[in-house]
């Protein structure tokens, strides 16, 4: 049944006379345990707009029975601050009531919740009706209802728990996510202060009960929103570890001391409570990638911005191709890191040298698969993969797929393309239809078929918890890539880069150039190609930076 339960000094010293003597020994409270979990799926997220709902959500992800339950006013954050003190002291879930009109986090949902818990008492700190009309049941817990003071509440506590002020919401959930329950501590806001006399007007004993062990191979993201401190709370009661990430970049990558925590406890289950998160796209794979700590050459798991890439592109053993073909691999890797250096001079950003590597060369007859393509072994190409890797240089793999279509060729090469330094090109120039050839038509491709491969890759890169990966376009005219402004470039997981490749004077290249960024989808790097033998004239470096504008992200040599 409901009772709230406030006794005077005087009537408690009364009480504790006539009750307890040697020859009349009390029957000891029996002990109840909390019954704690973690959900089944390795990536739960909660991020509702309603901090109410996340609470709920959370403990029901972590909480499966609960002796005792923390209730707070959604709206009264002093409140929240000492009940989630209170809730990680007792190892209890903490809720919130009057949310913002959902009936998940109303009071009906926090009676459900409490109910699923089996809760024998609820602590209701600043006078929440936690119960709403559940209230009068015969089986509803008993509510006990403490103002929210420090002094009010520490003794319904275990230990001494110390007061400690929080100077401000800003600190108050990475307050919360240090909290200990084997150091129990109570979190005020700072100015709130409390009055002596609440301690002398509350007596209210609260079921004995037996925290959970804490849970293992998890953890808790949250930001640093006032809404997220519940969340926060109710993990801290349940064992586990929670991290805290800024609400205006809760990409959890942005963060070099988040990743490397996330990337040192290597959870198993990661729970993501806050409404910052509703809006980060491929959480999940951002968060597995994070922890897997694998980052690119140059640093970090993102391509762009902060970097730029040099790099040399050719087919092994074939210097008609290109550069990269003119020499053996130590000497090609010892060129690509000689002709990346000079550009350092012109940018604050990260220089990367690279390769570009044709994966499948256009060819003059059908071959015996008769695709106008021949594909080059993968034992062929990983000698030249592996050594850019050592080298800290990225790789880029080229497909020039003649009859057949960019998606086929491209799973060829999925064992390659699993590695964290290599991406991919797509060379619509050599994309034949049916009754085309090499050299007397130029190929083309549709967006339909270029969204066909990002997607596959950018669900390889998900999968694999894999960084950022390129993802390059050849393009010298506005007809190789049909409906461009369709291609889907809203996959994170890859560096979308549209890479300009023609060749002759400067002028003409400066307008291929333009006409090429008019209408081009949103969010794409761009690449340039300095052709040694047919520009009228190459460009240095410092031509390069400075004449082409944009600058370039890419800058390829062939």
């Amino acid at each position: 049944m409901h009772t709230s339960i406030r006794l005077t000094s005087l009537a408690l010293a009364t009480a504790l006379l006539a009750g307890c003597t040697a020859a009349d020994p009390q029957p000891e409270t029996p002990v109840r345990g909390t019954k704690t979990t973690l959900p089944a799926e390795p990536l739960t997220v909660l991020a509702d707009a309603d901090p109410a709902a996340n609470a709920l959500g959370t403990s029901r992800a972590l909480f499966a029975e609960a002796p005792v339950v923390v209730t707070a006013a959604a709206d009264n954050p002093d409140a929240q601050l000492l009940a989630a003190s209170a809730a990680v002291s007792l190892g209890a879930p903490l809720l919130l009531t009057g949310g913002m009109g959902d009936a998940s986090a109303g009071a009906s949902g926090v009676a459900e919740e409490i109910e699923r818990l089996g809760a024998d008492a609820v602590l209701d700190v600043g006078g929440s009706e936690p119960l709403g009309d559940a209230s009068e049941g015969t089986d509803a817990p008993d509510v006990v209802s403490v103002a929210a003071t420090a002094s009010a509440i520490a003794p319904l506590l275990p230990g001494d728990p110390e007061t400690t002020p929080v100077p401000g919401d800003s600190s108050a959930v990475a307050a919360v996510a240090d909290l200990d329950r084997e150091s129990p501590a109570l979190l005020e806001s700072a100015g709130g202060g409390s009055d002596e006399n609440d301690a002398a007007d509350v007596d209210a004993d609260l079921p004995r009960t037996r925290p959970a062990a804490p849970l293992d191979g998890g953890t808790l993201i949250v930001t640093d929103e006032p809404g997220s401190l519940a969340s926060a709370a109710t993990a801290r009661a349940a064992g586990l570890p929670v991290q805290v990430l800024p609400a205006d970049a809760p990409d959890p990558r942005t963060d070099p001391e988040f990743a490397a925590e996330l990337k040192a406890a290597a959870p198993e289950t990661v729970l993501a409570a806050g409404a910052p998160f509703a809006s980060v796209p491929s959480l999940g794979w951002k968060i597995r990638s994070t922890i897997t700590g694998t980052e690119v050459p140059g640093g970090g798991q993102t391509l762009f911005p902060g970097k730029r890439f040099v790099a040399l592109y050719g087919a092994p053993e074939a210097p008609v191709l290109g550069v990269l073909g003119e020499q053996g691999i130590p000497e090609t890797i010892a060129r690509a890191e000689s002709t990346a250096a000079p550009y350092r001079e012109f940018t604050d950003d990260t220089v990367v040298p690279m390769l570009e590597v044709i994966a499948t060369v256009a060819a003059g007859s059908a071959g015996s698969d008769g695709n106008y393509s021949n594909e080059l072994p993968i034992d062929t190409l990983r000698p030249w993969v592996e050594a850019a890797g050592a080298a800290g240089m990225y790789v880029v793999l080229d497909l020039q797929p003649g009859r057949t279509d960019f998606l086929t060729q491209a799973k060829q090469y999925q064992e390659l393309l699993e590695l964290p330094h290599v991406g991919l090109a797509l060379d619509p120039e050599w994309r034949l239809a049916p009754d085309q050839v090499h050299l007397k038509q130029i190929g083309s491709v549709s967006a339909a078929e270029v969204n066909e491969v990002g997607t596959w890759l950018a669900d390889l890169t998900a999968e694999k918890g894999l960084p950022q990966k390129m993802f390059v376009l050849h393009q010298f005219q506005t007809r190789m890539i049909r409906d461009r402004p369709t291609v889907d470039t809203s996959r994170p997981e890859l560096a979308f880069v549209i890479h300009v490749d023609g060749q002759g004077s400067q002028p003409a290249k400066q307008d291929t150039w333009r006409v090429l960024h008019q209408n081009a989808p949103a969010g794409v790097a761009w690449g340039w190609k300095n052709f040694y033998d047919e520009d009228l004239p190459p460009l240095t470096p410092e031509q390069t930076m400075t004449q082409v504008e944009p600058v370039p992200e890419l800058v390829t040599y062939q």
